[in-house]
């Protein structure tokens, strides 16, 4: 978000295209920044291995994918007028900026267009909230799913905070991206829900319903994946889950409402002491408790549900 809002300050005129998988395309229009998205298709975290673009070549492409070649040589065979990338020994014609294996996203990208003189704010990240009505207004949002098991806390685990969070007033819905119905069942189950507590699952909600659903919600509870960012976007409530990988990196802004619950080992990698995209729970994750999240999630939400302190997360 920072890094697009500030391509499109400077270049007002441009027709900005984002390449991207075309799953992104509501997320994408949500900005209000990006004029349309240029479908692409790899496996996994890949990057394409072509991008189909047609027409004269693009004024200006700006790699916000990564530092290596793949991603520089692919907006490369565009031929555009200039590119905007980070510097790598491989691809010595790219001149740019030193890589900061240290630094985080938001940093990272402001940082990019700010070496080529395009001034970029990374606490510019947030979005209008949507026009389209909550389904479920005031609710506690439970996020269980993460695109890799090493950023997924228990499904018991979210089960249990459901349930306390229901018992407590709380007016609880789970959501599910595209093929984790199953695992969303599982926890509105554990958590004496009804079915149609979950949102999602066969599919992913459509994005504009989960933009209003977490724009006026009550809190999200949900690990280090997209879900967390959206609640950020937004700035409802949120308590995120953090393992394999440091807050540092992809947490929250530190001044917003949000709780970062994370336990590291004190003599390990400070920043990526475990695989983000390995196939089983990182041990770091699995110390997070359930007390722990039920804390945390009080914490930002005083008050008694659905009152005056505890409805719409909405600041501003």
């Amino acid at each position: 978000m920072p890094a697009l809002r500030a391509l499109r300050r400077h270049l007002p005129d441009h027709e900005i295209v984002l390449a991207a998988p075309e799953r992104l395309a509501g997320a994408a229009a949500a900005t209000g920044l990006v004029d349309r998205i240029l479908g692409t298709r790899a496996a996994g975290r890949e990057v394409p291995a072509s991008l189909d673009w047609h027409g004269p070549p693009p004024e200006v492409a700006v790699d916000l994918h990564g530092n290596g070649p793949p991603s520089h040589l692919l907006l490369q065979r565009l031929r555009p007028h200039r590119l905007l990338a980070y510097r790598h020994d491989h691809t010595p014609g790219i001149p740019g900026p030193l890589w900061r294996p240290e630094e985080h996203e938001r940093d990272r990208w402001c940082r990019l267009l700010r070496w080529y003189g395009m001034p970029a704010d990374p606490g510019d990240l947030c979005i209008a909230p949507p026009r389209e009505p909550s389904p479920a207004p005031g609710a506690t949002v439970i996020h269980p799913g993460a695109d890799a098991a090493a950023r997924q806390w228990p499904a018991e685990r979210f089960a249990a905070v459901a349930a306390a969070l229901r018992r407590a007033g709380h007016q609880v819905v789970v959501t599910a991206g595209a093929a984790e119905g199953r695992l969303g069942r599982r926890v509105a189950a554990g958590a004496g829900l009804p079915p149609d507590a979950v949102l999602g699952g066969t599919a992913d909600v459509p994005f504009a319903r989960l933009c209003a659903l977490v724009a006026e919600a009550r809190c999200v509870v949900v690990g280090d994946t997209g879900l967390a960012h959206l609640a950020s976007a937004l700035r409802t409530p949120s308590v995120v889950l953090f393992g394999p990988v440091s807050p540092r990196l992809w947490g929250p802004p530190a001044a917003g409402p949000h709780r970062v619950l994370w336990h590291p080992e004190p003599d390990g990698d400070p920043l990526r002491p475990g695989d983000a995209h390995a196939d089983r729970p990182d041990r770091r994750l699995l110390r997070i408790r359930v007390d722990e999240v039920l804390a945390a999630v009080e914490s930002l939400t005083p008050g008694p549900a659905g009152g005056a302190d505890g409805g719409s997360g909405r600041n501003g």
